[in-house]
């Protein structure tokens, strides 16, 4: 999958919303630097509105800086590309299409489908619906959809996988086998994964490293490398002294803390 080895960088980066009813503006993003590779699994957590699901809109292209500048390879951001791959809270699949088709929409729309019919049936096996191939979406529970939504966006073979609350809309055992799939995936092509979550343990479990956001105007006020090797031990003495360490950053650390 995606061999090439590329280097993202936000540089300076704030990010200002005018307010529809009146003259005021939101500071979504203020000053963020922070640099990442290929084969790092980044996680994003801190409170709704700190500009969390904004870094990804910026990195995806879908929406620009006010100052400062999002790079790929020293190349700056101007606009979506296929190789900044991004998978959303809802599978959001074409409905009248079964699961094969979905998988291989974007390849027949850049007219690439033929001759690479074997990439969608790679993609079914990694997410082990070969017998679902036929079906669609209606016919599928919340965690296959979910699955198939995230490799529409990997048989692109993206650099970058951009991943916003993916995993948010499922049930908690659903949730846990989903987050194994991701990191199976993720362990097979060593691209660079960015999500974003407002679940700790979830950002702990995935994530290389875990970058903690606040709020008003919204920074990183922690990049914390989590030195555990998959898969991880959710009950770990580690794993719980780097839950607490993000809550304190977040301000839920108790009166002691």
């Amino acid at each position: 999958m995606a061999d090439k080895r590329v280097t993202l960088k936000l540089e300076n980066v704030s990010k200002v919303f005018a307010k529809v009813e009146s003259d005021e503006v939101t500071h979504a993003l203020y000053d963020v630097n922070v640099e990442m590779e290929s084969g790092e699994f980044i996680s994003l957590v801190g409170p709704s509105g700190c500009g969390k699901s904004t870094i990804l809109r910026l990195v995806a292209g879908l929406i620009t800086p006010t100052l400062g500048k999002v790079t790929v390879d020293g190349e700056e951001v101007k606009g979506p590309d296929p190789q900044r791959g991004m998978v959303f809270q809802k599978p959001t699949l074409f409905p009248w299409l079964t699961v094969e088709k979905n998988i291989g929409f974007s390849l027949e729309m850049q007219g690439k489908l033929k001759g690479n019919e074997d990439k969608v049936q790679r993609m079914l096996e990694i997410i082990g619906l070969e017998k679902f191939k036929d079906d669609y979406p209606g016919q599928l529970s919340g965690g296959m959809a979910q699955r198939v939504a995230l490799v529409r966006s990997l048989i692109n073979e993206p650099e970058i996988l951009l991943l916003d609350e993916p995993l948010g809309a499922l049930d908690a055992f659903t949730r846990m086998n989903m987050q194994d799939e991701i990191l199976n995936i993720w362990a097979d092509t060593k691209q660079l994964a960015l999500m974003v979550t407002h679940d700790v343990d979830e950002a702990i479990y995935m994530g290389t490293r875990v970058l903690v956001m606040d709020s008003h105007p919204g920074r990183i006020v922690a990049d914390i490398k989590i030195d555990e090797a998959f898969p991880r031990d959710r009950s770990s003495t580690k794993f719980v002294e780097y839950r607490n360490e993000i809550l304190n950053k977040l301000h839920f650390g108790g009166k002691h803390s």
